[in-house]
């Protein structure tokens, strides 16, 4: 029998689920059976219901086995799962699987196929053509590019790339920079790091077209400590692309220079706000900066800077490579292009799912979530983060681009979709709300540092039963004062699952109330 190529995640989630164990099991019951496999470990293809997901490379393309434990690679072995044998645990042809074959993988399209440290099989696979051709271009001609294509900021904000770029080009500065937020703290999202681990490549790419656009020769990656795994994978990338002369003083011999420096943040969720990650980049304690200047023209140590998400840094390549008016033509209106999408809380097929703005949140629950894994009902979902809003199941048609969802008082966030079942508390998340803007607040200003506590306080009462409508009328104000008088979009954005909850779920808050006005 020759050799035959097998792929198991390294992937975070993956290992969490014993993946490591299934690798070291499937390399030693193939020693014990005189059978020689070449074992990858890839990252993940996103089916994190499946994980960890074994793949094998037949003629006929690759064959998936998951979930895979310890426990099932004797009879893997025994179904001849190698020569894609029948097996409980199959599912075919990986890229014939519904929940993949039904998603639109611009950014993510080497997310799982290979080796993410493989920097030959990167290339193999579409990697380093946009680079190739930024490094033709003049700077202007990059911007153009990315401003026709529509790409708006993945983190959350939805600005468009192409303006923030070419404001910093503008800018005369001896120094400037590209500072990637990976500081991925929303509840139910898992796309930068998964990013990260399985394809690095492509941001350290896109990060250098960055600074190929605007002038700026420095790039720092800020990212979260609670990711050890996608820390040191991003940090062997970056001496990957180093040897092979895609960073340093005259990338491919093109003039042009780069480096890239990797910054761990030690944990605070406000630091995921750029202003906030600036101060602290710079040594300092992670708090808001007051507004204007934006950070386009005065960012890190005071010098232009480009501040982009992990996945909108990530998909310039695609963009360079294929032009922006390819990339303009999926999504509708001005959401072009495609979303990550993450699926968490109460599902039955979690994980990541790149579609195209404009798809429901119901087709994203049912049609790839499959609905619960409890198999109760759905009631709500939060659509955003922990600051974003609760949707009924009612209103699950909504589409998902950033037009539909703000006319319906809602966010798409970083696209995290946190699913939750009958059985939840909408009172007592409101007051989760509070109470987690309370913790993570900086502390800068007074409606977030005091609003949220005192919003918990409210709630508290609230829920107890303790002059319920009065203390409603007290929380409404409370989130007038927040949203209009924050700082940031720390207090800001605060009250929008509190409004969201109360306007939907009035009943429990012990409320005949149908909505807050």
């Amino acid at each position: 029998m020759s050799t035959v190529t097998v792929f198991v995640p390294k992937d975070a989630a993956a290992i969490s689920v014993g993946a490591d164990d299934v690798a070291a099991a499937l390399s030693q019951e193939a020693q014990n059976r005189g059978i020689d496999i070449n074992l990858i470990r890839n990252g993940s293809r996103g089916l994190l219901w499946l994980e960890p997901l074994v793949e094998v490379e037949t003629p006929s393309g690759r064959v998936a086995f998951g979930p895979v434990a310890r426990g099932d690679i004797v009879s893997l072995f025994d179904a001849d799962f190698l020569s894609a044998g029948d097996h409980v645990l199959g599912h075919g042809l990986t890229e014939d699987i519904p929940y993949l074959a039904n998603q639109e993988r611009l950014t993510f399209v080497r997310c799982g196929v290979a080796d993410p440290l493989d920097l030959g099989a990167y290339e193999t696979q579409g990697g380093l053509v946009g680079l190739k051709k930024a490094l033709e271009l003049e700077s202007t001609a990059i911007t153009e590019e990315v401003t026709l294509s529509g790409l708006r900021g993945r983190g959350g904000a939805g600005f468009p790339a192409g303006i923030k770029w070419e404001t910093v080009r503008k800018e005369v500065a001896e120094q400037k920079y590209i500072c990637c937020n990976a500081d991925e703290g929303d509840s139910g999202t898992f796309a930068d790091r998964m990013l990260i681990e399985g394809d690095p490549f492509v941001l350290l790419e896109g990060m250098v077209i960055a600074g190929r656009a605007v002038g700026a020769d420095t790039g720092y990656i800020y990212i979260r400590s609670e990711y050890p795994y996608a820390i040191r994978t991003l940090t062997d990338a970056v001496s990957r692309f180093e040897q092979a002369g895609l960073l340093g003083e005259n990338i491919l011999g093109s003039g042009q220079a780069f480096a890239i420096h990797i910054r761990v943040g030690a944990g605070a969720y406000i630091c995921g706000e750029e202003s906030s990650m600036l101060e602290s980049l710079e040594g300092k304690r992670g708090q808001v900066r007051a507004k204007p200047p934006i950070p386009a023209i005065s960012g890190l140590f005071g010098k232009p800077t480009v501040v982009n998400n992990v996945l909108t840094l990530a998909t310039v390549p695609y963009v360079l490579a294929n032009g922006g008016k390819t990339y303009s033509e999926y999504g509708q209106g001005k959401s072009l292009g495609t979303q990550p999408f993450q699926l968490a809380g109460d599902i039955a097929r979690g994980g990541l799912v790149e579609k195209v703005f404009g798809v429901t949140l119901r087709e994203l629950i049912e049609g790839f979530g499959g609905g619960t894994r409890s198999g109760r009902p759905v009631r709500t979902a939060q659509v955003g983060g922990p600051l974003g809003a609760y949707i009924p199941e009612s209103a699950f048609d909504v589409h998902m681009d950033y037009e539909s969802l703000s006319g319906s008082d809602a966010m798409l966030g970083h696209g995290g979709v946190v699913v939750f079942n009958d059985s939840v508390d909408m009172a007592r998340q409101a007051r989760f709300a509070m109470e987690f803007c309370e913790i993570e607040s900086c502390g800068k200003c007074t409606p977030c540092r005091i609003g949220s506590v005192r919003g918990k306080e409210t709630l508290d009462k609230i829920i107890a039963g303790a002059d319920v409508e009065k203390n409603l009328a007290v929380l409404d104000d409370l989130c007038v004062l927040m949203t209009d008088g924050s700082l940031c979009a720390m207090g800001g954005l605060t009250p929008m699952p509190v409004t969201s909850a109360l306007k939907h779920f009035p009943e429990d808050f012990g409320s005949a109330r149908q909505a807050v006005e």
